[in-house]
């Protein structure tokens, strides 16, 4: 046999469009993580002005207006308005002016992300600067001591996901991409419900009391972890049950490629490109990561949009592979078509 003909056999034409696949995978990972993450600037931050009615306005023009746009300034009517939107996370943070003194107040909210809050220190102090005033920065929901730069959150969610596509793609390998009939798919289904039980409230132990990596409540976020996890594996196995083994790689594009660095884990979104910072809250990692780092330092504030797209996800997998499974034929049990035969 010609050296053609020996590799011809060896790869098939199935396996070259699987590797043809991966490779466009693979640089897909490096244009997405490197196209989000390689230039972290801050911009349209959401933020609040505290300051007397007569200059109120002038200020939050100067603010919106400094090169690069990285504030989206807006009027707060006081101090203690300011300081709720912040732990409500509809703000980042917020500039109380002191109007008998030079010296005026940053809050900023370090559990929503290290970087973020040290960005908006640096901007708000080089602009009260020009004008000869100081800024005192006051941490309002502070990140853990041993939550080096906010990055717990991120990674207990990424583990989570990571573990509902593996689990799912174990199930389609050891027993076939495409359940057989309705009733594999729903044991299926409870064998991910179970696993996502066990790895969400595994994965809250992990971080909370063995680490004391994240504070907030532990069954709380072994809730989460479980939703994450279910929402995950039944996207993939959705997606291995309407295209086979290539719904693996379909499930690492979403959740792996697009899902980790638009996720606001490394960087929160306002310091990510636009498009990143559009699709990462729709996507599990995404809103995982907002829902943990609300419960571990916002006392559980805006929690009902993750939630929800997590929910999406969840259902959305879900009926999907029941739907599927009904369409295809029951196959014959191969040890009573044995036997028949003997």
């Amino acid at each position: 046999m010609t050296f053609a003909g020996e590799v011809k056999n060896a790869v098939t034409v199935r396996a070259a469009l699987l590797v043809i696949g991966v490779l466009a995978l693979q640089l897909l990972f490096i244009a997405s993580y490197v196209g989000a993450l390689h230039r972290p600037d801050p911009t349209d931050v959401p933020f609040g002005v505290v300051a007397p009615q007569q200059v109120s306005r002038q200020l939050v023009t100067r603010l919106d207006g400094l090169p690069g746009g990285p504030l989206d300034a807006r009027e707060v009517s006081d101090a203690a308005e300011a300081h709720r939107k912040v732990v409500d996370r509809e703000l980042d943070g917020a500039l109380v002016v002191d109007p008998e003194g030079t010296t005026d107040t940053l809050l900023v909210a370090s559990g929503g992300g290290t970087v973020l809050a040290n960005s908006l220190g640096t901007i708000v102090k080089k602009a009260e600067a020009s004008q000869h005033r100081t800024v005192r920065t006051v941490d309002v929901a502070p990140a853990s001591k041993d939550d080096f730069d906010g990055l717990s959150s991120f990674y207990l969610v990424v583990g989570w996901c990571v573990g509902g596509y593996l689990c799912a793609s174990i199930l389609a390998i050891s027993a076939g991409s495409k359940p057989a009939n309705r009733q594999r798919a729903l044991i299926r289904t409870l064998v991910m419900a179970l696993y996502s039980i066990g790895g969400g409230i595994g994965g809250a132990i992990v971080v909370g009391p063995v680490l004391g990596a994240l504070p907030g409540s532990v069954w709380g976020m072994a809730g989460l972890g479980a939703l994450v996890v279910f929402a995950v594996g039944m996207t993939t196995l959705a997606l291995e049950a309407l295209t086979g083994i290539v719904g693996i790689g379909l499930a690492v594009l979403i959740v792996v490629i697009a899902g980790n660095p638009s996720a606001g884990g490394a960087f929160p979104l306002p310091m990510l490109p636009d498009f990143w910072r559009a699709i990462g809250p729709a996507l599990p990692p995404g809103a995982g990561t907002w829902s943990a780092r609300s419960i571990a330092y916002f006392r559980g504030n805006a929690l009902t949009g993750p939630l929800l797209v997590l929910s999406a996800w969840a259902v959305g997998g879900t009926v999907l592979t029941l739907l599927l499974s009904m369409r295809r034929k029951p196959e014959p049990d191969r040890r009573t078509t044995m036997g028949s035969s003997l």
